[in-house]
């Protein structure tokens, strides 16, 4: 009888979220660490704690589309980090890379998704057949006639991603002519945001991690200078609609300030 009445509780509690929905400032682009997925496993006693990634990827869907009903048309998510690559087994990665295929083709590719879908991060790092996959969605999404905009960061470190964007930036001086001795007088902010991986896309408004982890792993860290970071204690599989609704409500009663 407990959890009958604990669920209806929540679907009120989630209703009363979503009327309130309308009266809130949105955030254009949310950005999300999906963090918990292996001890979600665990916890929910299965054999093998990968199967976690793909509960976690399968939510995926489900989550997007609670952004767009939200009239949030940017999303990034962090499919993968370099230190994941390097740090967790063969077999943990190769399954993760399964998932990500099997979901980017099933879902995120289909003429019906709402989604255009582009990469950051370096491909080089990750299987050829997945990051075949990613690059077909990214060239076969570009062309969808939509303004719902998703980035799936994978073999994505936030310092490698300065050092190629202050690399890039570099390499485009010189071949325009300018001078070595000049470089640092010519740099800016907008010309090294110009060769981020993300470049052309707004920064995050809002970030949200799972799994009660309190930081930001390296995610972003240039797009991120004056980002809403929510951080909730749930696992990515279990992470809920209401308390979606609760990281949109507590970004909303934030006043935001810029540079300080």
């Amino acid at each position: 009888m407990v959890k009958p009445m604990r669920r209806l509780l929540y679907r009120l509690y989630e209703s009363r979220l979503q009327h309130q929905l309308t009266k809130w400032p949105i955030p254009h682009h949310v950005a999300i660490i999906m963090d918990g997925n292996r001890r979600w496993a665990r916890r929910a006693g299965l054999g093998n704690a990968s199967l976690g990634h793909q509960h976690g990827a399968e939510h995926v869907e489900e989550v997007l589309g609670w952004c767009s009903a939200a009239g949030i048309k940017h999303v990034t998510i962090f499919a993968a980090s370099t230190e994941n690559l390097s740090n967790r087994s063969s077999s943990e990665m190769g399954f993760l890379m399964d998932v990500i295929e099997r979901v980017v083709e099933e879902h995120l590719t289909q003429p019906s998704s709402l989604w255009r879908v582009r990469i950051a991060g370096n491909l080089d790092l990750i299987r050829d057949s997945t990051a075949r996959t990613l690059k077909s969605a990214e060239g076969t999404t570009s062309a969808y006639d939509t303004d719902h905009h998703l980035t799936v960061a994978i073999g994505y470190g936030g310092r490698q991603e300065l050092i190629d964007a202050f690399r890039a930036w570099m390499d485009a001086e010189i071949a325009a002519g300018t001078p070595v001795a000049e470089l640092s007088d010519r740099l800016t902010a907008d010309g090294v945001a110009g060769h981020l991986y993300t470049s052309g896309q707004p920064d995050p408004d809002l970030v949200i991690r799972t799994s009660g982890e309190q930081r930001l792993s390296g995610f972003l860290l240039w797009q991120t200078a004056y980002s809403e970071l929510y951080f909730c204690d749930i696992y990515w599989p279990s992470f809920r609609r209401v308390d979606f609704l609760r990281a949109l409500r507590a970004y909303a009663a934030r006043q935001r300030r810029y540079g300080a």
